[in-house]
C-alpha cells in the first residue's frame, strides 16, 4: 500500500511539471490577444464575465447573420450573439396593451437597442430579451434609406477607378515596350529599370487611393444651439450654418453629418423627438437656403438626451446640450490626388 502511494504522488508531481509551461503559454497568448485589441473593447471584455447575466444599452454599428456589433452609452463596442431563443419585442410606453415581436431580420444598423442576456468567455454577450421603441426603429430605416445609397456611389466610383488602373497599366505596358525598343538601340538598361520603377509606384499609390475611398476625416465641425423646447433655428444659426454650407462647397468629396441633441429635462422619448426635429431643421435650411445636394448629407439622426457636452444640473450646462453638431466629411481617396514622379531622362543627367 505504502508503494503505490508513492507512485501515485510522483505521477501527480510529473503531471504538475510537465502542466506548468503549457498553462504559461496560454495565458501569455490570451494577454497578448487582449493586447491587441482596442483599449475600449478590453475594457469592456474585461468586464463581461461568462455567465453573468448583464443588460446593456446602445446602437447597433454592423450587422451579420446571427450577431451584431454594438456601441454602448459610453462609446464601447462588443459583440451581441443572437441565439435562436432570443425574444426581440417592442420596447412599448403603453401599460395597457401587448409589446409588439420583431425577428432578428429587424436588426438593422442605426437601431438603439436594450439588451439583456448572459457573458460570453470571448467577451461576447449572448442576448436572452432585445428591445426597441418604434420611433428607434423609424430612426434606424431612415438612416439605412440614406447610408445604402452612399454606399453604392462609393462602390460605382472604386469600379471607375479600378477602369482607370486597367488603362494605365494598359498603357504603361505600351510605354514599357516602346522604352525597350529605344533601349535596346542606346543600351540603355539603366534608364528602363527607373521607368518600370516609375509604373510599379503609380500603381501602388492608386490602389492606396482606392482604399481610402470610405475613410473619412473630419475637416470642420460647427454647433448652433437652441432654446427649450424649440427646434427653430436662430438668426446665429443660421450665419454659422451659411458659413460652413460656404466651406462644403469648396472641398472635393465632402459629405455632411448632422447630429441633433437636448438637454435632460423632458421624457427619453419626448427628446428623442425633439432632436430629430433639430437635425431636420438644419438639413432643411442647408438643403433649401444652401442648395447643398441631399446625397451629401448622410446621416441626419437625433440623440435625444445622450451625449451631454456640459453639466444638465446648471442653466448654461443645459443651454449647451441643446444643440445640433454639423461636421464636414471628407473622403481620403477623392481627396488627395496621385502624383507620381517622373525620373531624369539619361540625357538630361549627361
Amino acid at each position: 500500500m505504502k508503494k503505490v502511494t508513492n507512485s501515485t504522488y510522483l505521477i501527480a508531481l510529473l503531471c504538475l511539471t510537465l502542466c506548468a509551461p503549457v498553462l504559461a503559454y496560454q495565458s501569455g497568448n490570451a494577454q497578448d490577444k487582449n493586447m491587441n485589441a482596442p483599449s475600449d473593447s478590453r475594457k469592456m471584455q474585461s468586464q463581461i464575465v461568462s455567465g453573468q447575466k448583464m443588460k446593456v444599452e446602445g446602437t447597433i454599428l454592423k450587422r451579420d447573420n446571427n450577431s451584431f456589433i454594438l456601441r454602448d452609452t459610453s462609446g464601447a463596442e462588443l459583440t451581441v450573439n443572437v441565439g435562436g431563443n432570443a425574444k426581440i419585442e417592442e420596447k412599448k410606453g403603453n401599460p395597457f396593451r401587448g409589446a409588439k415581436k420583431y425577428t432578428a431580420a429587424d436588426l438593422t444598423r442605426g437601431l438603439f437597442v436594450e439588451i439583456e442576456g448572459r457573458g460570453e468567455a470571448g467577451g461576447a454577450v449572448t442576448a436572452d430579451k432585445i428591445r426597441f421603441s418604434r420611433d428607434a426603429q423609424r430612426i434606424a430605416l431612415s438612416i439605412d434609406t440614406q447610408v445604402v445609397p452612399v454606399e453604392n456611389r462609393v462602390g460605382q466610383a472604386e469600379t471607375r477607378l479600378s477602369e482607370a488602373e486597367q488603362n494605365a497599366q494598359r498603357l504603361s505596358g505600351q510605354v514599357d515596350e516602346l522604352t525597350q525598343v529605344a533601349n535596346l538601340a542606346k543600351g540603355g538598361a539603366a534608364q528602363a529599370e527607373k521607368t518600370a520603377e516609375v509604373a510599379v509606384d503609380g500603381v501602388n499609390k492608386t490602389n492606396d487611393r482606392i482604399t481610402s475611398l470610405d475613410d473619412y476625416a473630419e475637416k470642420t465641425t460647427t454647433t448652433v444651439t437652441f432654446r427649450v423646447g424649440s427646434a427653430v433655428l436662430s438668426p446665429d444659426a443660421k450665419s454659422m450654418l451659411d458659413q460652413i454650407a460656404s466651406q462644403a462647397k469648396g472641398e472635393h468629396g465632402y459629405v455632411i453629418e448632422v447630429r441633433g441633441f437636448t438637454s435632460a429635462e423632458g421624457s427619453t422619448s419626448l427628446n428623442d423627438r425633439l432632436s430629430e426635429e433639430r437635425a431636420q431643421a438644419v438639413v432643411k435650411y442647408l438643403a433649401q437656403q444652401q442648395e447643398i445636394p441631399l446625397r451629401r448629407i448622410v446621416l441626419p439622426f437625433g440623440y435625444g438626451k445622450m451625449m451631454p457636452v456640459a453639466d444638465n444640473t446648471t442653466l448654461e450646462g443645459r443651454k449647451q446640450n441643446r444643440r445640433v453638431e454639423v461636421k464636414i466629411l471628407v473622403s481620403r481617396g477623392l481627396d488627395n490626388p496621385v502624383t507620381v514622379t517622373t525620373p531624369p531622362s539619361e540625357s538630361s543627367s549627361q
